[in-house]
């Protein structure tokens, strides 16, 4: 087996499986807030833990399921000097939190994680992407369009701040999350999706 592939494969395992660590849901239980999938949207992820009311609770998520991504890139490269098995591993992160094994496949949308991602394999990319969604969210007070927005524009970022390596992992990243978010699309064109902040009922 070629060694090369070897490498990128145990890299992408090791990603998927810190990815598809479910903090959200962990972290609803550990305060009491109940099965974060029977809450709000349903979503794992931090928004909708945001929605219970507990931003502490949401800000921990918030941290967690960006930092599995970081550190998923992170274990790689003390482990190995293959840069592109960095790729690997952050790609395959996200591809963790949205389809996790232990959820049955049915996870989050990965924003966070991506953004994760970015941060650890590029960081100027990175950076550039998380101010791009708190400018659009603190102007439109909506989490999926900021998300939207900031992915969309990351390839961008990747090309000019990164190399064109950066730039497909991006893109990918961002056409998956746009996939993800094809529901919060169509509410976002009614006008039917909630603000950042606003509780769901169950």
């Amino acid at each position: 087996m070629n060694e090369t592939f070897l490498i990128h494969a145990l890299a992408g395992l090791g990603g998927y499986l810190l990815g598809a660590v479910p903090f959200g849901i962990v972290i609803a239980r550990l305060f009491g807030l109940g099965d974060l999938r029977q809450i709000g949207s349903g979503n794992i992820g931090a928004t909708n833990v945001l929605r219970t009311g507990n931003k502490f609770a949401a800000l921990l998520t918030l941290l967690l399921d960006s930092g599995k991504g970081a550190i998923a890139v992170g274990i790689t490269y003390a482990l190995t000097d293959e840069p592109h098995a960095l790729l690997a591993a952050g790609f395959w992160a996200v591809m963790g939190h949205n389809f996790p094994i232990w959820l049955k496949f049915k996870g989050g949308k990965g924003v966070a994680t991506t953004l994760g991602v970015l941060l650890a394999t590029a960081w100027p990319v990175g950076l550039a992407a998380i101010a791009t969604w708190l400018a659009t969210a603190a102007i439109f007070r909506y989490s999926s369009l900021a998300a939207l927005v900031a992915l969309a524009a990351a390839p961008a970022y990747a090309w000019y701040f990164a190399t064109p390596q950066h730039a497909i992992l991006a893109g990918l990243l961002a056409a998956l999350a746009w996939a993800r978010h094809h529901e919060n699309i169509r509410r976002l064109l009614k006008g039917e999706e909630s603000k950042i902040g606003k509780k769901k009922s169950t």
